[in-house]
């Protein structure tokens, strides 16, 4: 392959991988919805396990990585949905949201605890901040995760199954969505730029 080749598609490998992370982000999730409507939450749960460890594999062949936050989030789908399918309790599958979230925030704020932002060695690759960005960057996100568990046990407790389902797989997203977008001044704020070498005539 010559150099020109490999040049004229490495536009195209940039804009598909955003493309390929959202359907594996959301692959699994639809599945999950759809055969919860048609089939229950047992045989839902089933298929969002399947789902979910396809899509695990298929972004480490191609993407050449699994984001540590798939890659936890992935263990306690196997793990809580194993066990709602074997004691035929769904309660497993839909507090397996608030112990990640939980976990999460947890992990966040005790790196921040010891002055070690975590979240620059999850986000450092794509962003560029001073380390007053980081630590209030981490801050927001933990309390973002600990409001998507408090939310998460609200919405389980208080209504129905198929209620629930429909939030988790359109709400959240959403909800992340936004929460990102109102993170986008602060990353300004705080942004490292590099500024040009200054070249004499």
């Amino acid at each position: 392959m010559t150099e020109i080749e490999t040049a004229a598609q490495k536009p195209e490998k940039l804009e598909l991988a955003p493309l390929f992370k959202l359907v594996l982000e959301l692959g699994p999730l639809v599945i999950f919805f759809v055969l919860n409507r048609y089939y229950g939450i047992f045989y839902a749960t089933g298929a969002f396990m399947i789902a979910t460890t396809i899509s695990l594999i298929a972004s480490k062949l191609l993407l050449k990585r699994v984001p540590v936050l798939a890659l936890v989030t992935g263990v306690f789908v196997l793990v809580f949905g194993a066990l709602t399918i074997y004691l035929e309790n769904e309660t497993f599958i839909k507090v397996k949201p608030t112990i990640v979230n939980v976990l999460f925030a947890t992990i966040l704020l005790t790196g921040l605890y010891f002055r070690r932002p975590l979240l620059k060695f999850a986000l450092g690759e794509v962003l560029r901040l001073e380390e007053e960005g980081w630590r209030l960057l981490t801050i927001r996100w933990a309390c973002f995760f600990a409001f998507l568990a408090v939310l998460n046990e609200i919405m389980w407790r208080n209504f129905s199954t198929d209620t629930w389902v429909t939030f988790k797989v359109f709400g959240i997203m959403p909800l992340t969505f936004m929460f990102m977008l109102s993170q986008v001044t602060l990353v300004i704020q705080y942004q490292i730029i590099d500024k040009p070498d200054e070249k004499t005539g």
